[in-house]
């Protein structure tokens, strides 16, 4: 399209707005969030950097045997949760 800015992946591994994670959550743990003692995650990227986002930004992607799984997260230039992404 003329005149657009070129887009850019979402999973642009250069963008340091973008974290990767491996989480794996207990039901257990979770059960942590929902009752309102927590609302936060703090997690260690696969790059080590540690990130701490919304807690109900997971309900999505929540089962039975609680949340596991490669995500992405994305967080504007004040550092504030922007979206989540499951990885394939």
């Amino acid at each position: 399209m003329a005149g657009s800015l070129p887009s850019r992946s979402f999973y642009d591994p250069h963008v340091l707005n973008e974290v990767r994670l491996q989480l794996h959550i207990p039901p257990e743990r979770l059960l942590v969030w929902y009752r309102g003692a927590a609302a936060e995650v703090q997690a260690t990227a696969s790059d080590g950097r540690r990130v701490r986002f919304p807690a109900r930004v997971l309900q999505p992607f929540v089962t039975r045997d609680g949340v596991h799984g490669a995500f992405v997260l994305r967080f504007d230039d004040q550092s504030r949760f922007v979206d989540i992404r499951r990885l394939p």
